[in-house]
This record gives C-alpha cells, sequence and structure tokens, in this order.
C-alpha cells in the first residue's frame, strides 16, 4: 500500500465528507489542480483503497431492519469454501477473519426474527461450519469510519498514537 500524505489524506477527507462532490469541487476546495485531484484519486481507487458505494446504503432503508453477529468456526481445510459460500448469501453483508475461539466473524441483517433464524441454519448447513454463535445487534453505536484516521493524517500526525497522559489523550 502506498504511503499516505498529508495532501491525499486531506483529499479523502473532504471526498468522504461530500462523496459526490466532482473533481473540479474537490480542486477548488483545496486549492489544487484538477490534474492533481484525478491523479491522486486514480492512485487510490487502482490500490483499491476507495471502497465502493454500496456501503453507504442503509440496510434498514431496504428493508432488513435487524443485524446481528454470528461467530462461526469453520474447520480450516475448508475456510476458503465456507467463506464463497457465506458471500453467495445475499443477506451477509461483512465476513472478517478473526484469532481467538472463533474463526470468522459474519455480519448479516434479517427482516425479522424468523428471517434471522433462517438465516442461522443457512450458515449453519454450510459444509466446513462446525459452530456459530449468533449476538443479535440492539444499535449501532459507533459507525464505520475513517474521517478522524484521515484528520490526523491531514494535518501531519500520521498514524501515530500517543502514550496516555500525553498532548493529544
Amino acid at each position: 500500500m502506498t504511503t499516505l500524505d498529508a495532501t491525499d489524506a486531506r483529499l479523502l477527507l473532504e471526498l468522504s465528507r461530500n462523496p459526490r462532490a466532482t473533481g473540479v469541487e474537490l480542486a477548488q476546495r483545496l486549492g489544487l489542480s484538477r490534474n492533481t485531484v484525478q491523479a491522486r484519486l486514480s492512485r487510490w481507487e487502482g490500490l483499491g483503497a476507495l471502497g465502493g458505494f454500496d456501503q453507504l446504503v442503509d440496510p434498514r432503508a431496504l428493508g432488513y431492519p435487524l443485524a446481528a453477529f454470528v461467530s462461526t468456526r469453520v474447520d480450516q481445510h475448508q475456510l476458503d469454501a465456507v467463506v464463497d459460500a457465506l458471500a453467495d448469501i445475499p443477506e451477509v453483508v461483512e465476513v472478517y477473519g478473526m484469532t481467538g475461539l472463533t474463526d470468522l466473524s459474519v455480519k448479516v441483517v434479517a427482516t425479522d426474527a424468523d428471517d434471522l433464524y433462517r438465516l442461522a441454519g443457512q450458515i449453519l448447513k454450510i459444509p466446513g461450519v462446525e459452530r456459530t454463535n449468533m449476538a443479535l445487534v440492539m444499535r449501532e453505536l459507533v459507525g464505520p469510519r475513517t474521517a478522524p484516521l484521515l484528520a490526523r493524517a491531514a494535518h501531519g500526525r500520521g498514524s501515530q498514537t500517543p502514550a496516555r497522559g500525553q498532548p493529544g489523550d
């Protein structure tokens, strides 16, 4: 992955705040040339660092008011096949590889409790899934975000986290 400089951070922060802004608008807001903006965005897109826009759609607006995390233990010899099978389930919106007692953390969305029950059974039927444990999301308290990290980088502080009791706590 390429190193993020302060200009990139300012550009990506502005884009995260105004995802529909054009290259010209971003250039004007940041005091950069349009070509500079386009080249930097193209580089980050090419690296796969800019996520898709589908993650901006709230599943509740699509009729999926329930969310849950399914901790999943998997036969390690079948991990790739399990992940592929999970990716084929539309209600599976995120899958993370984990350390510890569980192998995967699978975020699912559902229309109601019966739909959630159906999803739990569907996941358990995947060959290679050994055990699951589901936790219902009651409320999202802090959603996915990168703006604070971009703001830090835009001000030249990089990824350094100050020690406890140091300025910036």
